[in-house]
This record gives C-alpha cells, structure tokens and sequence, in this order.
C-alpha cells in the first residue's frame, strides 16, 4: 500500500466516531443543495434503467443510506476499516465493503451510477488519472457519475477531512480534464459555498 493510502487509512480509523458525528446531519438540511445533487443523480440512474450504485469512499454511509431511502440499490465502499465498522453498525440491512478506489473489488461495466463525493480529496495528482480509469472501467456506459470535492489550489492537512490525511483542493476545471481524459463526458458543473474559506464543487459526469 502506498505511504499516502496508508496514511488515508489510518487517519480515518483513528477519527471514525468524530468523523461521522461531523457528517451525520450534512444532509438534514444544512447543505440542501447536496439533496438536490442526490436527487439528480437517482433521476439518471432511473434514466439509464436502474441497478446498483456505488457509493465510493463512503465512510459512515450517511450518503449510502440516503440514497437507499430514495430508492436506489446503493452499496458503499471505503478504505478505512474503522468506517466501514461505523456504516454497517448505524445501516445493517445495506452492504458496505472495504477497498481502495485504485483497484475496485468490482467487476467491468457492473454499476450503473457511482459517486465520488469528497472522496478524491486525499488521491495525489498523479495517481487521480488512475482512480477515474477505475471509475470508467466499472460504470457501465451512459451510466452517471458525480464527484464532489473542495475547490482550490492548496494541499494540506485538515481535522474535517480525515484527520492528518493530506487534502487537495482543486479547481473545477482540472478536474473536469482529468475526467474528460478519463473518458468521461462531463455535463454540468455545481459550485456553493462559495463566499467562505471551504467552498466546494459537483460534476456531473456520464460514462
């Protein structure tokens, strides 16, 4: 495992239970314009005629699980041991695995949307364009895919964000090259909280 993964998987074991008390509620309200990204995502994956979801780098589930209320055959995947602990414990009836998003324990063409959200934050520059070829390889094609992350040009470690794991904010723009190189045809681009110190981006992307 590579000193960066290594370093990922560690810092997320060791802050699961205060992690997942940050991001419990992110979707009650807080932050509705998430909501509204998750409801654009079912609708195309209903769209592209429904199947299973990958929800990658899912930690507590929080996501996992909502998208299973709204209906959808979502399953998560994560790093960290400690978190795929947390979400089976709070999510019995779902299913959530351990793996690394730079070798999916999935099979080719097997989902039909998958979701990023937050999770290519502790993925260096250059391993990035292997990630989203992993992402390609298992989205079945016109399947939907939504990555979400900090927007920026700094890399540095934050307590939110995995503890002393590095975090990279990116701006839209180089992420949707690393995409579209990926293979990727991205569609649209969402951007808020914009006027504070953590602003963050969603692509829309189709495979």
């Amino acid at each position: 495992m590579g000193d960066w993964l290594a370093r990922t998987r560690a810092s997320y074991d060791a802050d699961a239970p205060r992690y997942a008390e940050v991001v419990r509620d992110i979707l009650g309200g807080r932050l509705p314009h998430l909501n509204a990204a998750l409801d654009v995502f079912v609708g195309q994956v209903r769209a592209a005629g429904d199947g299973p979801v990958a929800d990658v780098g899912c930690g507590p589930g929080h996501v996992t699980a909502h998208l299973h209320d709204l209906g959808i055959d979502a399953f998560g995947i994560d790093l960290s041991p400690g978190m795929v602990g947390l979400a089976r414990s709070d999510h019995p009836g779902l299913r959530f695995e351990v793996g690394s998003m730079t070798d999916l324990p999935l099979a080719a063409d097997s989902v039909a949307g998958l979701l990023a959200w937050w999770s290519l934050i502790h993925v260096p520059d250059d391993t990035v364009p292997a990630v989203l070829g992993q992402f390609r390889r298992v989205l079945r094609p016109g399947g939907p895919l939504q990555v979400g992350f900090h927007v920026g040009d700094s890399t540095r470690s934050a307590p939110d964000d995995g503890g002393d794991a590095p975090v990279h904010r990116r701006r839209p723009e180089r992420v949707a090259g690393w995409l579209r190189d990926a293979g990727f045809a991205v569609q649209a681009r969402w951007e808020f909280n914009i006027d504070t110190d953590r602003p963050g981006a969603i692509l829309f992307a189709r495979g």
